[in-house]
């Protein structure tokens, strides 16, 4: 949010500042959740997965139980036309009409064997599904189990800092809104850009925060000025003078305090 207001550029680098220090708090909450988030989301999508797997599984032996079923009302309705058949060879007039009915049974007993092997192969593809149903529902098991403690853990640290991080992120946007947005997107960037999210450091002993390279005594001299903004040729990070860091420091450990 653009402020209407000019103000100074030491107002503006303590805004900056406190607002790094608000944000900074607000990363250390966020590292002790660490990857618990992404491992919660990771093992929620597992168990839907094997889940869904399982289903499709059983759904199978359904339908494999149903053309067993099948098969063997198919045997039961060829062995009733043999012995139909059978009957029927004891009143034949001729030959021919006996060999007919001959072919007729033999038929119905190719279509028995044939049903039977079906019926053992459809009996071994039950097993094998059976199998796996039973080996994913004892992982499905372990996940959920893991998942449950996992969402604990989470849920534990998120009750502990829940209201603390909103109490934060509602610091850090009102910090925000006194910063122009050139400066404040500047800010993001170069918090973006470094590995701990410092993108606003104090002097300590004639370097900048965090690094090696020494601060020319003339620019610690226009720091502590406090006239313009100046940043650390090496890194890039915006520069403040310790007394001002250490002001707001003592200022922005009273209103977490007083949280």
């Amino acid at each position: 949010m653009a402020q209407t207001k000019e103000i100074s550029v030491e107002e503006k680098l303590r805004a900056l500042y406190d607002l790094q220090l608000v944000d900074s708090r607000i990363d250390e909450i966020r590292n002790v959740r660490g990857e618990l988030p992404f491992e919660v989301q990771d093992l929620e999508d597992e168990v839907a997965g094997l889940s869904t797997r399982i289903e499709k599984f059983q759904s199978d032996l359904e339908t494999i139980e149903h053309k067993i079923k099948e098969k063997k009302n198919a045997i039961d309705e060829h062995q009733a036309a043999i012995k139909k058949y059978t009957e029927q060879q004891k009143n034949v007039r001729n030959n021919r009409e006996y060999n007919s009915i001959t072919k007729e049974i033999e038929f119905q007993e190719l279509e028995i064997q044939l049903a039977e092997k079906h019926i053992k192969e459809l009996k071994v593809a039950f097993e094998q599904k059976n199998q796996t149903v039973v080996t994913n529902t004892d992982a499905l098991e372990i996940k959920k189990n893991h998942l449950m403690h996992k969402k604990a853990e989470l849920d534990g640290i998120m009750a502990e800092t829940a209201k603390e991080e909103e109490y934060l992120v509602k610091k850090s946007e009102e910090f925000s809104s006194k910063i122009d947005d050139r400066l404040l997107i500047a800010y993001h960037r170069i918090r973006s850009s470094v590995r701990n999210g410092m993108a606003v450091v104090s002097i300590e002993r004639g370097a900048s925060s965090g690094s090696y390279f020494t601060i020319p005594p003339q620019v610690q001299v226009e720091i502590a000025t406090r006239k313009k903004i100046i940043t650390d040729e090496h890194s890039g990070r915006i520069l403040v003078d310790s007394l001002l860091a250490e002001e707001e420091k003592d200022k922005i450990d009273a209103i977490l305090a007083s949280f």
